[in-house]
């Protein structure tokens, strides 16, 4: 059987976590800044665990 590819882009988006589950960043922080709060700003610079039903498809871009 041969080896499965990495996907690269998924790679750059997702981190793995030490249990088996996947960081990603949160959404709506790429631009209109200034119109947003810096309380929601902060939050928005933190680190989300995805769920578990987005997962599998992760699991299969990242094999390894």
């Amino acid at each position: 059987m041969p080896k499965l590819k990495t996907r690269k882009a998924a790679l750059k988006r997702y981190k793995k976590t030490g249990t088996g589950n996947f960081l990603r960043r949160q959404a709506y922080k790429g631009h209109l800044l200034r119109k947003k709060s810096n309380i929601q700003k902060r939050r928005l610079s933190q680190r989300v665990c995805v769920t578990s039903s987005d997962s599998k498809p992760i699991k299969l871009m990242l094999p390894y």
